[in-house]
């Protein structure tokens, strides 16, 4: 015996559900949660053509009210939260003194019933793997009069994604699915329970809502879901494809694509990066290089060969010469061909470019390509 103790992985409240179905556990973010139930590339298509369920119940949600929330808001994301009418909602991220992201992250702006007069409410829906410190981050710079609370622990999500998530769901609520706006939410009666926020909302490029409840009535939820969408062969889905859906549409993933050294506007994030705001941390670097420009960008190619690119493969030039590294690479179920994201010097970065991805001893040849990879049907 080696004396370690291994950690004991963190449950949802879906978890049994999970193993019951015969989903292929594994380890993500602390948490047991399901990769995969009948494969990744079916249970993708699933997605893209009809409808499926993710149990994301391990992101985390913070609640930030009072009388200064939204200067709090302001001062640690990069988009202009001050925009966001009740209902709305907006990616951002949290950038950090250096011009890196903290994370990337939802934020809400929450209905005044959830707050005293004369003070807002805001959700901000963070990555499971920085809960903690994106708690540290906020809370150390919240010299305002806004309270937070982390309600990660005792709330529920649910992504009910694809082109036939609101015909699968709207037995099960009186809210009109089908004219939810993109971003937006409403809080209402789901599935019988009461004060749930059903957000238009997902990370998967092909429609559909997530759904933020309290976990004592998540398993219900789940059932409800499943038994509205029966006729319509709702499938349940793990986090496998939501990778290779994600990657699809060239979303960044926290920790591949992005994290505390690249900066959203190398990133492609600058839409959500708005420098004249009066002012967020790092506010004058991305000034800075929206001015005199980025020395890398992330780029999204195709292979032109079988083999698949992965996180932190090299990539060169012809003459096999370092040029950027690869961020995100899957076989893309939905084109068929293997795909990537990866930041490569900003003189090489124009579409229709070749460049070269280093695999052991060979150099493989890819094309520089305009998000997103998957264009619809």
């Amino acid at each position: 015996m080696s004396g370690i103790e291994t950690p004991t992985l963190k449950t949802t409240g879906l978890t049994a559900k999970h193993i019951d179905l015969g989903a292929k556990m594994a380890a993500f973010a602390g948490y047991n949660m399901p990769i995969s139930y009948a494969g990744i590339k079916d249970e993708h298509h699933a997605v893209r053509n009809g409808v499926g369920v993710f149990d994301v119940s391990h992101m985390g949600e913070f609640i930030v009210r009072g009388k200064e929330a939204i200067d709090l808001v302001q001062l640690v994301t990069s988009n202009d939260a001050s925009k966001l009418e009740i209902g709305d909602a907006q990616y951002s991220c949290l950038p950090n003194h250096k011009g890196g992201i903290v994370d990337d992250l939802l934020v809400y702006r929450l209905p005044e019933n959830m707050c005293s007069e004369g003070e807002q409410a805001f959700m901000l829906v963070v990555n499971a793997s920085n809960i903690e410190k994106d708690w540290d981050w906020i809370s150390k710079h919240n010299t305002f009069e806004a309270k937070m609370i982390n309600i990660s622990d005792q709330t529920g999500l649910l992504a009910i994604q694809g082109p036939k998530a609101a015909e699968a769901i709207q037995s099960l609520t009186d809210i009109n699915l089908s004219e939810m706006k993109y971003y937006t939410f409403q809080k209402g009666t789901f599935a019988g329970i009461e004060n749930v926020l059903i957000s238009a909302t997902g990370y998967t490029g092909s429609g559909g809502f997530e759904i933020y409840i309290d976990n004592q009535h998540l398993a219900t939820l789940w059932d409800a879901i499943f038994e509205a969408g029966k006729e319509l062969d709702i499938q349940p889905i793990g986090l496998g494809a939501r990778d290779t859906l994600r990657l699809e549409m060239g979303y960044c993933l926290y920790g591949n694509d992005i994290n505390d050294t690249t900066s959203p506007i190398e990133a492609g994030l600058g839409w959500i990066t708005k420098t004249k705001k009066d002012h967020f941390h790092s506010i004058d670097i991305f000034r800075k290089q929206r001015a005199e420009g980025i020395d890398r960008k992330l780029v999204a190619f195709t292979m032109k060969d079988r083999r698949v690119p992965r996180h932190d493969y090299e990539i060169v030039d012809a003459d096999g010469n370092h040029i950027g590294m690869v961020t995100s690479g899957t076989s893309s179920p939905s084109l068929g061909i293997p795909i990537g994201l990866g930041y490569v010097k900003k003189e090489l970065a124009k579409t229709g470019s070749s460049i070269w991805v280093r695999m052991g001893k060979k150099q493989l040849e890819a094309e520089i390509v305009k998000l997103p990879f998957y264009k619809g049907v």
